[in-house]
């Protein structure tokens, strides 16, 4: 996985980057709600790392895709993907912070 987060690094470097994370790169046993179950998709542990492996490039905003909860009867597809997306969020707002530019919203105050 460091691999293949220095290979982004290399190809992204510090320009714009949207993330996109497909909850079918997990295997079913961590998200069977999806469209396309992958077996033998990476864990959510892996999952994570990877997406914190991210901090510190230029992010300008991220997703989260192919959440199906009509195919997940426990409800845990929909658990994983509001994780990923709070991770996702938590990147964004150190992507924000660390380059000084203003918070959604934040050109609006005082306005009338």
């Amino acid at each position: 996985m460091d691999e293949v987060l220095a290979e982004v690094r290399a190809i992204v470097g510090d320009a714009p980057t949207y993330v996109s994370f497909d909850v079918d790169c997990l295997d079913p046993c961590f998200a069977p709600g999806t469209g396309t179950p992958e077996i033998g998709g990476v864990s959510t542990l892996q999952a994570q790392h990877m997406v914190r492996g991210l901090q510190g490039l230029n992010l300008v905003g991220a997703d989260v895709v192919e959440v199906a909860p009509p195919f997940d009867v426990g409800g845990v597809t929909a658990l994983v993907g509001a994780t990923m997306a709070f991770e996702l969020l938590c990147l964004l707002a150190d992507a924000h912070a660390t380059r000084g530019r203003l918070p959604v919203g934040a050109a609006l105050e005082g306005v009338a």
